[in-house]
Formats: structure tokens, sequence, C-alpha cells
């Protein structure tokens, strides 16, 4: 297949990583839209999800991932993330690197979505113009009709998947037991270790994790303060 009959449909807010430009400079039919769920459209059951190193890593501490995750896999068959960038800078972003390879984990073995990683932007593209080109056939429509998501329940699980070592039926088994994602984060070690498949090692990151208290610079505090 050549170049020009290649068609993506491609989020707004990806035009500042540069990547819409080079698919256009190198012949792919661009369209531009407001996406409800993912980046990249390169066929019509084929969405893709990048985010760089950084972005990955807050999405798991604020829930957006597994969010994410889960709406992909409802509404796509072919669903895959990109992680862009320099995996090294792992170990400058978080201090426990096991928060970025636990979610790595999660999302390739609990929600079956491949995680592919690349340097940079150009080579972003790249992988992208080969996803498309794989699908042979781009005409017919790619857009779908999603609405947010209102399920509580997956709301609640995103939530709790976001702790270390909590896949979707951790989770499950968190809501079973303690009613709700507060009663959840509120639980004692001893609590959480009596859950199936829960170990009192992960029990304890779970609460050492919310327990810690945030190190926030006392400098910058007491400016906000004065500024206040």
């Amino acid at each position: 297949m050549k170049i020009e009959d290649l068609r993506m449909v491609i989020d707004e807010r990806e035009k500042k990583s540069g990547i819409p430009d080079l698919l256009k400079e190198i012949g792919v039919k661009v369209e531009m839209k407001n996406l409800p769920i993912g980046d990249y459209i390169v066929a019509s059951e084929t969405v893709i999800e990048r985010k760089s190193v950084s972005d990955f890593i807050s999405s798991v501490f604020d829930g957006r991932l597994f969010d994410q995750c889960n709406r992909l896999r409802e509404h796509f068959e072919h669903p895959a993330i990109i992680i862009e960038g320099n995996l090294d800078e792992i170990v400058q972003i978080t201090e426990n690197p096991l928060v970025f390879y636990g979610a790595v984990s999660a999302v390739a073995l609990d929600f079956k979505i491949p995680i592919i990683p690349t340097p940079n932007a150009s080579n972003t593209a790249k992988l992208l113009v080969a996803m498309c080109a794989r699908q042979g056939k781009t005409t017919g429509p790619f857009l779908k009709k999603i609405r947010k998501s209102g399920d509580v329940n997956r709301q609640q699980l995103s939530v709790l998947c976001s702790l270390p070592g909590v896949g979707e039926k951790l989770a499950s088994r968190m809501l079973k037991k303690f009613g709700s994602p507060s009663n959840s984060l509120n639980a004692s070690i001893a609590e959480l270790s009596k859950i199936e498949g829960m170990g009192e090692s992960r029990a304890q990151k779970i609460r050492k994790l919310l327990d810690t208290a945030n190190k926030t610079d006392e400098k910058t505090n007491q400016k906000t303060l004065h500024d206040v």
C-alpha cells in the first residue's frame, strides 16, 4: 500500500507533539478531531494512546491510566499504548520504579493491551505508519459514538487499580470486601492481607503509599501561603 493511501484520525491535542506534521510531510491523510478515546485511530478497530514516560507515570498516580485502558478495551478491538521517551528517566521521575513497571504489567496482563516503547516523536510516527499500513483497507468510518463513562463501578475499580500491584481482579475483591473505595483505602494492613491474592507484602506497599507524607518543599509551601 502506498503512503498516500494511508489515513489516520488524530486527536487535536496531539498537534503540539509534532507527530501530525511529520505524518503529513510524508503524505499520510490526517484528520484532526476531538477524540473521546485514544490519540490516533489508524483503522476502524485500532486505536493508539500515546504517552510520554512522565505522563504515563502521572496517569498511574491520578487514576487516569486504568480508566483509559478500560475505555480503550471496551470500544476498540485492537487498542495499544505507545510510551515515548527515554525509559532511564523513570528513576528521576519516581522514587520507586516498580510503580512504573507494575502499571506496565497490569496494562499488558490484566487489560491485554500491548505497550510499545519509542525513543522520540520521529520513531512514533514511523510506528504509526507501519500500524496503519498493515490494516489494508482504510476507508469507512473510523469515529464511533462514544459516551463518557458513567459506570460508577468501573470508575471505582479505576481508583483502586491505581494502587501498587492492584489489578482489576484484586480491585473487585477489595470492593466486595470493604464496600467502597473509601473503606478500601482506609483498611489496615491486616485487613488488606486477608483479601485473596493480596498478601502482606503488597498490603504494606499500599499502606506505605497512602500513609507517606507528601515531601513538598517547605519553602514552596511557605511562599504559597504568603502569596495567598
